[in-house]
């Protein structure tokens, strides 16, 4: 084991680390926001609104992540109208193909999940603040969210696990994120062994920092 090697290869993997941070919290934090217009449209009356939202859900949770990244980063600069569009500066940067990507990979997910702690809701409890006079707007604020939010906490935090481990996939499209790094540094040093180890014990680092922020956030709205 080359000492002296491993600790010249620790700022390029630590930075690659900051890179898939990054990715992790933009993706997840994009990707609720859109999870809430996903799982608000799969629960829509609206035949129209249902259908597109599900067959999104479908979509995204029925084809491979890499398939997805791949389709973004590559395909969508074969057509012409998109290469000479305002959107052509963020498309053709691997970064932001891959924050698109896993946003809207988790955001089928995720929709998926709260409406599952939507529909979890006992329907007399939305009765009562009916006949109350809530209207919709406040009773998703002040009853249905809070509590469909403890009860998807568990499922969520699953979630947010298979994200950290989803974003090594950007090393695909040449992003250099933390497996990336590891790859790199590992090609140049003919050492991989040494250096998936690293790479492997940083990831377990950002999943236990996630497993213990979901059991406080657990404790807290038990409690609270």
């Amino acid at each position: 084991m080359n000492v002296e090697m491993i600790l010249s290869a620790l700022p390029t993997l630590f930075a690659g680390a900051f890179v898939t941070v990054q990715l992790v919290v933009l993706s997840l934090l994009l990707g609720f926001a859109l999870a809430l217009a996903v799982a608000f449209g799969r629960l829509s009356s609206n035949r129209v609104i249902s259908g597109i939202t599900g067959a999104y859900v479908f979509l995204f949770r029925s084809t491979p992540l890499l398939v997805q990244i791949f389709l973004i980063y590559y395909g969508l600069g074969q057509f012409e109208s998109i290469r000479e569009s305002f959107l052509w500066p963020v498309l053709r940067e691997a970064y932001w193909c891959a924050i698109i990507a896993l946003t809207l990979n988790t955001a089928a997910y995720t929709g998926e999940i709260l409406r599952g702690g939507i529909q979890a809701i006992p329907f007399g409890q939305i009765e009562a603040a009916r006949a109350l006079g809530m209207s919709r707007p406040l009773l998703y604020r002040r009853i249905v969210l809070p509590q469909a939010l403890r009860t998807i906490l568990p499922a969520y935090g699953n979630e947010m696990i298979q994200m950290v481990q989803a974003t090594s996939l950007a090393s695909a499209i040449t992003l250099v994120e933390l497996t990336g790094a590891a790859r790199t540094i590992a090609s140049r040093s003919f050492q991989p062994v040494e250096m998936f180890v690293i790479a492997g014990a940083l990831y377990l680092a950002m999943t236990f920092v996630i497993t213990q922020g979901v059991r406080w956030a657990e404790k807290k709205t038990a409690t609270g």
